[in-house]
């Protein structure tokens, strides 16, 4: 059997399926610190014959076998995380072949063979939610370099008459800073979830996703950008991004139709347990 862990960053997601990737168990878990985490996590899979595992987690991660962090949750902001050996960990209990990227690129690379980008070959995928991720696929293949990408991290320009500034310890004026769930709860008092489907903000929050699109068409050139996440399941936004793309693009490069290329995930919340479990059969093949 294959198994893929989705750490996320407010939860945690275990699948096992068969050899034709039917899903026959699946576990989640409240992301608490990794004495709790990991013990259960382990005691589910054990329960299995596992031959191999996909582990997408959130990030920053190790991800260069050339360096000394690779396998380590690196610098968040997550208590109890920060230079967690994740990978080492998991190799402690399971002598198989383990995939370890981030929770991004799994979902990414889901969506590329069974959901919104099938048929692709060159796509990001970003999720907007408690934080803004993405994951890159370039000619059909996860992209990673000394590192990975970052893509809520990118720095952002103001929009006209905008004051706020910004949540991200790191870097205050990024994506994530100015547009994930805790900037939108910050900008109005209150959880994003709470809010009107015309409430302005909704404007705002537009122009920073459809700013960062542009920034990743002209980077990357994609076929198809995809969102995924809590704040992307607000249907109400992706015409105001579309819009407002349009505008700062301004014509610079040719993109699809923009109702073909800002597109929704098509697995939705399934998208990163889905890409995992093809990694990990993929790793085995």
């Amino acid at each position: 059997m294959y198994a893929a862990i989705e750490a996320g960053g407010t939860k945690f997601v275990v699948a096992v399926a068969d050899h034709d990737l039917n899903i026959v168990s699946r576990f989640k878990t409240a992301t608490e610190h990794p004495e709790v985490v990991m013990p259960r996590i382990i005691s589910f899979l054990q329960q299995f014959e596992i031959e191999s595992i996909a582990v997408g987690s959130f990030g920053p991660i190790g991800v260069n076998p050339n360096l000394a962090n690779y396998g380590k949750i690196k610098h968040t902001p997550k208590k109890g995380w920060q230079d967690f050996d994740f990978l080492g960990n998991l190799k402690r209990f399971f002598d198989v072949p383990i995939y370890w990227t981030t929770d991004v690129n799994i979902a990414a690379y889901g969506e590329l063979k069974m959901g919104a980008a099938q048929g692709k070959k060159n796509i990001v995928y970003l999720t907007v939610g408690t934080g803004i991720g993405g994951g890159v696929i370039v000619d059909g293949q996860i992209m990673t370099g000394y590192s990975h990408p970052e893509i809520g991290h990118i720095l952002m320009q103001p929009m006209a008459g905008d004051d706020f500034k910004g949540v991200c310890p790191y870097h205050a004026y990024c994506l994530e800073g100015v547009a994930a769930g805790p900037a939108l709860g910050a900008r109005a008092g209150k959880k994003a979830e709470l809010l009107e489907i015309n409430d302005p903000i909704w404007d705002t929050e537009a122009f920073y996703l459809a700013q960062g699109v542009c920034d990743l068409t002209v980077a990357f050139a994609p076929e198809m950008v995809i969102f995924g996440g809590g704040v992307s399941n607000q249907n109400q936004i992706f015409d105001k991004i579309r819009k407002s793309f349009k505008e700062q693009l301004n014509n610079y490069v040719d993109v699809p139709e923009l109702d073909q290329y800002i597109v929704h995930a098509g697995l939705g919340n399934d998208a990163g347990i889905i890409g995992g479990l093809l990694l990990a059969k993929e790793i085995v093949q």
